[in-house]
């Protein structure tokens, strides 16, 4: 079997490997605490029915009234700045849904902005990462003649390192900043920083969503949009290095095989035009047979 195609199968057998160990550990880690939450929130509810003597009809409009009017107590999400912030967040496929349209004419237009958007955005990420990993690898050849290194040349796993460096460092030093404006863990903001530039994009941690941050807090505004932006580009470097790592690899093996494949068409002996067996077998093509007799050796020596 070619080196490629075992590759690629134990990267399916490992992938669902992986998918079955995360849905086991969730399990352990979140069912106990989803139902003991569960109970929590409905026997709240129950006391404000009873407390009150609001009915399940009036309770639940209040309970719809709330979730549809949270993404308002933010401030106002449509002027200039709020729609900037949703724009980025479409077109980076994030996504957190902290605000979607209303009006048909926005969902339409979301969808066709979206399907430009989105390539556009990718394509762009990926090239300036391109650029980035181009300039980090000119300044690690600096720095290994600045030492007098007798090896200057910078290879993949090099560029790894450091862009894997610099997504830790956005992320830690982004986690504080966020931890700092909005008030969260700093382990609740560093995995709202992960969610984020992996652009998974749960939503159910988003920034600038208190307060009216966007138009109250321009400095931070610009700072949440820098922070994507930034983020996204030092992590596509890193994805572009460990895609290119694969294809090298998957490149190196088919070029084993032409060459495997080659080497052994030269050594292979041909009868009529077709390959019967190796070199090791030539003297049989030396032997003068003809017609059946050269036949019978051909079956023979595939049989073989």
């Amino acid at each position: 079997m070619k080196r490629q195609n075992v590759r690629t199968l134990s990267l399916i057998v490992c992938t669902f490997t992986y998918l079955l160990i995360g849905a086991a550990v969730f399990d352990a880690l979140e069912s106990g605490n989803e139902e003991a939450l569960k109970k929590r929130l409905l026997d709240e509810e129950t006391a404000i029915l009873t407390k009150y003597n609001i009915s399940q009809e009036h309770f639940e409009r209040i309970r719809i009234n709330v979730i549809k009017s949270k993404p308002y107590k933010a401030g106002t999400q449509w002027k200039f700045a709020g729609a900037l912030y949703f724009s980025l967040v479409v077109v980076a496929v994030i996504g957190y849904g902290h605000s979607t349209p209303k009006t048909v004419g926005g969902k339409l237009f979301c969808m066709g902005y979206a399907l430009a958007g989105i390539p556009l955005c990718i394509i762009m990420f990926q090239s300036v990462g391109e650029r980035l990993n181009t300039f980090v690898t000119f300044l690690l050849k600096q720095i290994k003649k600045c030492f007098r290194m007798k090896n200057t040349e910078v290879s993949q796993t090099d560029l790894i390192f450091v862009t894997m460096n610099l997504s830790t460092i956005i992320l830690t030093t982004g986690a504080l900043a966020f931890s700092t404006f909005e008030g969260w863990d700093y382990v609740e903001s560093l995995y709202y920083c992960f969610i984020t530039l992996t652009t998974i994009g749960f939503g159910d941690y988003v920034a600038l969503q208190k307060n009216n941050m966007v138009q109250e807090q321009p400095h931070y505004f610009a700072f949440s949009i820098l922070f994507i932006l930034v983020g996204l580009t030092v992590i596509s470097a890193a994805m572009n290095l460990l895609v290119l790592r694969f294809l090298t690899m998957n490149t190196e093996d088919e070029r084993r095989d032409e060459l495997e494949a080659a080497a052994a068409a030269q050594h292979a002996v041909r009868l009529d035009g077709d390959v019967i067996t190796w070199k090791r077998w030539g003297c049989f093509k030396c032997a003068g047979a003809t017609g059946i007799s050269r036949d019978i050796i051909g079956v023979f020596l595939f049989l073989l």
